[in-house]
């Protein structure tokens, strides 16, 4: 009867280990072997192995640490901005208002929306001449910004829709959270004499740190692979090649300059920075799991 059951197991998990190979592991070891090799769209067909010609070259790239440094700029201010923000909000949801789920409904709206619309739509918005955010600038008195013809202002206006892109997944996930403590919680502190802030300080954020810490994390490694946004809104990293960061310079290495190769040995150093983040991440797991056990 055990084999019996042992085989129906291993029958019922066999399907999803076959997608598991042919999804994740083979692509993952075809790119191994790419990195590797010299393939680019002249040797496609017939690539040579190279050694670690391609990591040798991407180290030496003079870019290679302006564009991580952008990239931890545009990782930490996103995910610092969406926690704040997510949680102000779903701080507020939280509280027994008139029409919150009207509230809530329009809040998750970026969200919903494909992402590739929204990000069209913000560079519509942020066009110098006709775009409704200049417009209403010069309104008010003040001056046009240069949003996607200037490095610094482009690089501040792609920042501006992640925010307003990503706040609603760290609202939904707050706002989770806060509802599952238990209100007696605070009547009890609120019986000590605690007040708003003491009652925030240590019962609500202790609270939801074992719901945020998870959040977080994949927030950070959506932000640190978020493709679309700074793709479409300024045109593959214009001005200049000014706005890009690891990802959107590995992707045009790879499909517009046909080296791919070098994009490949690039992708696997950001699987090695993830992944590094990733094995942190999961020893701060488990430290907030032995606190909260």
């Amino acid at each position: 009867m055990r084999t019996r059951n042992l085989k129906l197991a291993y029958a019922l998990v066999l399907p999803a280990l076959l997608v598991m190979v042919l999804v994740v592991a083979y692509p993952f070891l075809y790119n191994i072997w790419i990195a590797f090799s010299d393939m680019k769209i002249r040797t496609f067909h017939d690539p040579s192995f190279v050694g670690f010609a391609n990591f040798v070259k991407v180290f030496g790239e003079a870019k290679l640490y302006a564009v991580l440094l952008k990239t931890v700029i545009w990782t930490t201010v996103n995910v610092v901005a969406h926690v704040s923000l997510g949680v102000a909000l779903a701080l507020l949801l939280n509280q027994p208002i008139r029409g919150s789920w009207l509230y809530r409904s329009l809040l998750i709206l970026p969200w919903a929306i494909p992402q590739y619309i929204s990000a069209l739509t913000w560079r519509g918005l942020f066009d110098f001449e006709y775009g409704a955010i200049n417009l209403w600038l010069q309104r008010i008195g003040l001056p046009q910004v240069p949003w996607l013809s200037d490095p610094e202002d482009a690089f501040a206006a792609v920042i501006i829709a992640n925010i307003w892109l990503g706040f609603p997944f760290m609202m939904v996930i707050a706002l989770g959270g806060l509802q599952s403590i238990p209100h007696e919680l605070y009547e009890v502190a609120a019986i000590d004499g605690a007040g708003w802030r003491q009652r925030l300080r240590h019962v609500t954020l202790p609270l939801l740190k074992p719901v945020l810490v998870p959040a977080t994390v994949l927030g950070t490694i959506w932000t640190f692979n978020n493709l679309n946004v700074i793709w479409l809104i300024t045109n593959g990293g214009r001005p200049a090649d000014e706005t890009h960061i690891l990802v959107t310079y590995v992707y045009k290495a790879a499909f517009e300059y046909y080296n791919y190769g070098y994009a490949a040995a690039f992708s696997i150093v950001i699987f090695l920075i993830l992944l590094l983040f990733v094995l942190v991440y999961m020893r701060v797991t488990r430290g907030s799991e032995s606190v909260y056990a």
